[in-house]
């Protein structure tokens, strides 16, 4: 069909739904009164048209309007509730774990990137401790080995005050943000950044942990960790794989141009990177006023850490199915 008879017969389709379509945006208060009857039929076939429209190359400017006409119908049946809680919220219980169960591709070679290296590193490191020193400097070791001592446990604590929680409540952000974004960003540069990042990340970590437990100091240092470790451990592994897509995006464009991928890429992983920034938030004030008290029993910081691992897991493999299932049963 030619696009002078496609839009003579569809273009009354078209004008009535874009006058729906400024009633609802234009007049919100009235929005319950506006006729939106055969709304999500009007819709349906106007993305159809635009399927038709594409697939035979009529011009950009019937492309475009019938793109923007689609886009306008999608936010009015899918974004009606255009508060900004109410999409932070959606986000957080749908949008970030349905992300997360999509790519769920990167985020596995991501996690076996930054969890296998850890935990290699933590093994040789334990038995042989002298590892450490190849990751950081003498001075770096002597600090942290001070600071996760038994022996130093009662002073420390005793140093520490509410101003102090909230002054490292701060510092966590900052730091745990910056390596999220690290991650995430580094995956400009073909993806190699991103696993740079993950696996230097994995290393430092592990030879810690390893150079710890083979130091007895085990009753302070994963009692401290185990609760934010849930969030932040699984927010960098996250951020990983959103830097794993740049790279591939611009290593893989398929069809596209090299820059059209990339965009594609970006903006599909910019999901991922706000949902890192969501738990690495949580990882900040968890390990700020809980990680850290003094009032806790290890026996207490080991339930809840436990909890809060298998939360994380639950959330992001099973949430958006469960309120699917919900949403189905609710609509029989």
């Amino acid at each position: 069909m030619k696009q002078e008879l496609f839009e003579n017969h569809f273009r009354p389709i078209w004008q009535a739904f874009e006058t729906t379509l400024d009633e609802l945006e234009q007049f919100k208060q009235l929005r319950k009164k506006a006729n939106v009857t055969g709304f999500a039929d009007q819709y349906r076939q106007v993305c159809h048209h635009l399927a038709l429209a594409q697939e035979r190359q009529y011009s950009p400017y019937l492309i475009d309007r019938l793109n923007q006409l689609a886009l306008r119908g999608h936010q009015q049946l899918y974004q009606s509730h255009n508060n900004i809680l109410y999409n932070i919220v959606h986000f957080i219980l749908v949008g970030f774990p349905a992300t997360v169960r999509r790519e769920f591709t990167f985020i596995w070679a991501s996690s076996l990137l930054f969890f296998g290296s850890l935990l290699i590193m933590a093994a040789l490191t334990y038995y042989d401790p002298s590892l450490i020193y190849s990751v950081y400097p003498e001075g770096a070791v002597r600090d942290f080995t001070e600071m996760y001592d038994p022996a130093n446990k009662a002073f420390m604590q005793e140093q520490r005050s509410a101003a102090d929680d909230f002054s490292m409540f701060g510092f966590y952000i900052k730091n745990n943000i910056g390596i999220g974004f690290q991650t995430f960003a580094s995956g400009f540069v073909l993806g190699i950044g991103a696993l740079f990042n993950l696996l230097y990340n994995g290393i430092v970590l592990g030879a810690v942990m390893g150079y710890l437990t083979d130091m007895g100091f085990t009753d302070t240092f994963f009692p401290f960790v185990i609760g934010h470790g849930a969030f932040e451990l699984t927010g960098i592994a996250i951020a990983g794989a959103a830097g794993l897509k740049l790279g591939y995006g611009l290593l893989c464009p398929g069809r596209l141009t090299r820059k059209q991928s990339l965009i594609k890429a970006a903006r599909e992983a910019m999901s991922l990177v706000y949902g890192v920034f969501f738990l690495l938030l949580i990882a900040a004030f968890v390990e700020a006023f809980w990680s850290s008290s003094s009032y806790l029993s290890n026996s207490a910081k080991y339930i809840a850490g436990g909890s809060f691992w298998l939360l994380v897991l639950s959330y992001l493999s099973l949430g958006y199915t469960g309120l699917n299932r919900g949403a189905h049963r609710g609509s029989e």
